[in-house]
Parts: structure tokens; C-alpha cells; sequence
């Protein structure tokens, strides 16, 4: 699983942000890893130069064969974004494998044939 960060020019990209991204995101999806291609990350802030509270946001995750789950948190700040998106992200995937394990352990039943 590939773990993506995009920033926006308001948004410094360094080194410590990435390495808080990916050990949050890696946390909040390491038990449904094997269902994930790749999380993308995308960390903006809305109202640029200007100030502001909760105007940072987040998280997209990519599974195998189905439509992507995004999550988005605003915060105060960027950390707090991200950990407020990557507890939504897990709580989403966790509900959605769940639901994916329980079809695969018991499929629709179909017709039966009554002859």
C-alpha cells in the first residue's frame, strides 16, 4: 500500500509533516491494509495566508476493485487534520470490509429450484 501526500502552496511539505502523515495513516489503516492499493492525502489550507481556524483538510483511501473512500476533517491545524481524518478513515474502511467480509462469508442466496 503506497501512502501519497499532496500539499498545497500554503502548506509546508516537509519532512516531519510527511513522516506524522504516514505513521497516522499507517496506524489508522494497518488492519485493512491487504484491501487498500494506496491512501492519498491531501492537506490544504482553505484560507490561505489568510487566518483562520478549521480550514485545513484530508484523507482519500483507494480499495481494490471499488470506489474510493474520502474523508475529510478541518481543524485548527494540520496535525489535527489528519488525525481527525484518519479516525473517520478507519471507522469508514473498518464498516466497509466488514460489510465486503460478511457478503464473501455469505453470498445472496439465490432461486432454489423447487424440482
Amino acid at each position: 500500500m503506497q501512502i501519497q501526500i499532496n500539499t498545497d502552496n500554503h502548506i509546508d511539505g516537509n519532512e516531519a509533516l510527511s513522516a506524522h502523515v504516514e505513521a497516522v495513516v499507517d496506524n489508522a489503516v494497518r488492519h485493512v491494509k491487504d484491501h487498500l492499493t494506496r491512501v492519498e492525502v491531501h492537506l490544504d489550507d482553505e484560507n490561505g495566508a489568510k487566518a483562520g481556524s478549521d480550514d485545513k483538510r484530508c484523507l482519500e483511501a483507494r480499495l481494490r476493485s471499488h470506489q474510493p473512500v474520502a474523508v475529510s476533517h478541518h481543524a485548527g491545524s494540520i496535525h489535527e487534520a489528519v488525525d481527525g481524518a484518519a479516525r473517520k478513515l478507519r471507522t469508514s474502511l473498518e464498516a466497509l470490509v466488514g460489510r465486503l467480509d460478511d457478503h464473501r462469508r455469505h453470498p445472496a442466496e439465490g432461486p432454489t429450484d423447487p424440482t
